[in-house]
């Protein structure tokens, strides 16, 4: 991005406290969304950021679109049923786009 040149920002959809669902898209470039992950539902911990799409970012597009990034948590045994702790957590990074809010 030249300097100077501020980029547009995209109001956060989540916040701390927020139960978001994983979606489990297809990869068609790239993603840090890892597969054991998508489908599952968790809890917000922190908006962490806002960054160009990485299909943006990859072609240096001056252009580009922002989109926030979030720590999500989410409980072991809702990975993997056999988890034999209960109270283990996991936390990872995701971009606003694979989340949507979890119900039920």
């Amino acid at each position: 991005m030249p300097p100077g040149k501020k980029r547009n920002t995209v109001p956060a959809r989540f916040k701390a406290g927020d139960r978001v669902r994983v979606k489990d898209l297809p990869n068609l470039f790239y993603t840090r969304t890892q597969v054991f992950v998508r489908g599952a539902a968790g809890v917000v911990v922190a908006r962490t950021h806002e960054s160009l799409i990485p299909e943006d970012e990859a072609f240096n597009r001056d252009d580009g679109q922002p989109e926030q990034f979030y720590i999500v948590r989410f409980r072991q045994q809702d990975l993997w049923p056999e988890y034999p702790f209960e109270r283990d957590t996991l936390q990872t990074e995701f971009s606003d786009r694979w989340l949507e809010p979890a119900t039920g």
